[in-house]
């Protein structure tokens, strides 16, 4: 019996299903004869010569168990979401739709959608990963994913570019895309005079509340494909054009300002590529990564590594430094630990929650717990269970009270963190990890520890 994903169920033409392990695509009957169009006439293999579509191998229908046909995609090892991309991330991400949009009006098809949750990173790079998202193209046929493409992409990435990078997080509250009423009246009158955000967001948004409330069917114009064409043409200059420079935000310049002597920041690097390697691990989250200094250690030792911040700027500047470097185990992304990615959408199962995700071998939480246990009141022990509910190898950072950074977050506030010692922080995560290695940094006061869960 074959158990459908439960975010897979809004697609007739089939859906993803985990079997053995593996996450893989039943094509439905009806949508057969398209699959093989698309098969025949070369449009897939063009797709993965460019990088553009996820691979994948047939199983035919009546093979191994499977009724109908299933398609084995090659397997993603992290999946992250556009509410946890970056503005680079997500700009990328639209940039590619709209180069598979053009590619499919030239061999005859049509993208039926164009989600953002369509697209995953994958070796550094976005790629398509729903293979059953195509049609056949008729003379005089609307794009039908225009709507989505503008509220998906477009929207978020002018407020990200004109107003505020943190704005592309309303995609969490707006599963479908943030409404384009929406996007409209937070953007700033400047950007009326801008002809691609005029005509594709303010007007786009007039024009649906116009309509919202007609009691009659609107038949959409028939549109030329060579009409279609200039379109996706003009949202993609739209698209290339804004711009958003990673500065201003409170980490972006961390790694010029740190107080580390020279030599603590060489025994600090030294010490955590020796335990990565060590460990040998396959999968590495690095919580509070800021611009993935030392992300790149794991992935230099062969580790998936997902570098996770709260900082736009920070995850953009990863994002631009793995591209440009093509370095791809690493994969950046958003995320505030005090309110980290919840399970969303219908019935709470359309998108994972951070613990539904691939358990990682090995965290990294480097220069992060003063942040939690004094910036935002997580006590020590609340920390240790959230950080053994993630892992069961640790690579953290104790950081004492008479260390600037600490006494930064102390000096406009009463101190009332008694129990922030290292003592304390010894006796929170000994009920979870056994202390596989302990390293005080020299040139600092601070100390490593290489923690391994407890049997």
């Amino acid at each position: 019996m074959i158990q459908r994903h439960r975010s897979s169920f809004r697609d007739g033409a089939g859906f993803v299903f985990e079997h053995e392990g593996k996450v893989l695509r039943q094509v439905n009957p009806a949508y057969v004869p398209t699959h093989g169009r698309l098969k025949s006439s070369g449009f897939y293999s063009r797709l993965w010569e460019n990088g553009w579509l996820i691979p994948h191998r047939e199983i035919p229908a009546g093979s191994a168990g499977f009724e109908e046909l299933v398609l084995e995609p090659d397997q993603l090892p992290v999946i992250t979401y556009p509410y946890e991309w970056s503005f680079g991330q997500l700009q990328d991400a639209a940039l590619l739709t709209l180069k598979v949009q053009q590619a499919a009006l030239a061999a005859g098809f049509s993208l039926k959608d164009a989600s953002a949750y369509n697209i995953q990173y994958h070796e550094a790079r976005p790629v398509l990963i729903d293979t059953l998202s195509f049609e056949i193209y008729a003379e005089g046929q609307p794009w039908m994913g225009y709507r989505q493409f503008c509220q998906h992409f477009l929207a978020p990435l002018a407020l990200m570019a004109c107003r505020d990078p943190r704005l592309g997080l309303l995609l969490r509250n707006h599963i479908d895309g943030i409404p384009l009423d929406l996007a409209s009246t937070l953007l700033p009158k400047r950007t009326w005079l801008k002809p691609g955000l005029l005509f594709h967001l303010h007007l786009h948004a007039r024009a649906q509340s116009q309509y919202r409330n007609q009691d009659r069917k609107i038949t959409a114009r028939p549109i030329t494909r060579h009409g279609l064409l200039g379109i996706l043409e003009n949202l993609e200059s739209t698209v290339r054009a804004l711009r958003w420079e990673p500065t201003g935000t409170e980490w972006a310049a961390y790694y010029e300002h740190t107080n580390y002597e020279p030599e603590a920041g060489r025994a600090k690097a030294a010490a955590v590529k020796a335990w990565i390697e060590r460990c040998q691990p396959a999968l590495v989250w690095d919580l509070g990564a800021n611009d993935g200094t030392f992300s790149r250690l794991a992935v230099e030792q062969g580790a998936t590594t997902v570098a996770w911040d709260i900082d736009p700027a920070a995850v953009e500047k990863c994002y631009r430094h793995s591209v440009r470097h093509r370095q791809k185990n690493l994969y950046p992304a958003l995320l505030d630990l005090t309110n980290p990615s919840p399970a969303l959408g219908w019935n709470l199962t359309e998108r994972q929650s951070l613990f539904e995700r691939r358990r990682p071998d090995l965290v990294l939480a480097l220069a992060l717990l003063h942040h939690l246990a004094i910036g935002n009141n997580v006590p020590l022990d609340h920390c240790a269970d959230f950080f053994r509910q993630v892992t069961g190898t640790l690579i953290i950072e104790w950081i004492p009270k008479t260390d600037s950074k600490v006494d930064a977050l102390l000096r406009n506030r009463t101190d009332i963190f008694a129990d922030y010692t290292e003592a304390s922080f010894q006796r929170a995560f000994g009920r979870h990890f056994r202390v596989r290695e302990r390293q005080p940094l020299q040139g600092s006061e601070r100390v490593l520890y290489l923690l391994e869960a407890a049997s």
